[in-house]
């Protein structure tokens, strides 16, 4: 059967351009990575070329590339591919990301129904958080930041948190080299000046932004762990410091601490 016979079967007229300009071997690819997710006691050269209407010749291309990267193997006598070890890495970052989010929901709307204030959520994704769940506030003037914003972690209370939350070999490695952004001038982006924060931080539980991050905004936040003690994400309140001066982000820090501790328990998480 030719290479354009199978792409015919099985799939709907235009299917070649539903990809949107993305490029053709990485759809293939990642449309045998689905195929043999689905097949987890593996599959055959041949039957999976078939099942994903491609050649023979093409599948064996593509799963050599992604063997290569360690996202499949083959393996036993008829040489059965499976997906290996970075492609359940990968779906298991997602599930902890997605376990985090469900789990956090209630206490962010116990936060802002307590404080009145905006509830955030963020993980870290390299030297910056990002933001993945909200609970808004319902005053008039009230802290939103957009689902999937990034902030620099050491320019925001979640990102503060999460620093933290770190061994002090990964926090240095991470603030070592080019200097810090100086978001607003109250940023914190000399590394000593950090690592006198990070102490603070630890010893009260929960970091604050003081217009760190944006003129006119307080923010406290708590570190979330993982069951080796490590950051898994952090929570924060945010609002006007109209609202939240400087003798109320006490007050909030240990409502925010006790919401992270507790979120830390129900995902099985363990304290430093």
């Amino acid at each position: 059967m030719s290479e354009a016979k199978r792409r015919s079967v099985g799939r709907p007229a235009g299917a070649a351009k539903a990809s949107g300009g993305h490029s053709q071997s990485l759809v293939r690819g990642l449309t045998l990575l689905e195929h043999l997710a689905a097949s987890p006691l593996g599959m055959a050269l041949s039957e999976l070329a078939e099942t994903a209407a491609l050649a023979p010749s093409t599948t064996h291309r593509l799963l050599q590339a992604l063997q290569s990267q360690g996202f499949v193997t083959q393996e036993g006598e008829q040489g059965l591919w499976r997906i290996d070890v970075k492609t359940f890495r990968i779906g298991n970052s997602f599930l902890e990301a997605r376990d985090v989010v469900a789990t956090s929901r209630p206490f962010l709307r116990r936060l802002t129904a307590d404080t009145g204030e905006t509830a955030n959520l963020g993980i870290r994704d390299g030297a910056t958080a990002v933001f993945l769940a909200q609970h808004e506030s319902t005053q008039m003037m009230r802290m939103i930041t957009k689902l999937g914003s990034r902030a620099p972690l050491h320019a925001s209370g979640v990102g503060k948190a999460l620093l933290a939350g770190m061994s002090d070999d990964e926090r240095a490695e991470l603030l070592k080299g080019d200097a810090l952004s100086r978001v607003t001038p109250n940023t914190f982006f000399d590394p000593e000046a950090i690592e006198a924060e990070v102490r603070t931080i630890r010893a009260q539980g929960f970091a604050c932004d003081r217009e760190e991050h944006a003129i006119g905004l307080h923010c406290v936040a708590a570190c979330i762990f993982d069951e080796r003690r490590m950051p898994l994400a952090a929570i924060s309140v945010s609002g006007p410091m109209a609202r939240i001066p400087e003798e109320r982000l006490m007050a909030l820090g240990a409502l925010v601490r006790e919401a992270a501790n507790n979120i830390t328990a129900r995902l099985g998480g363990r304290l430093p």
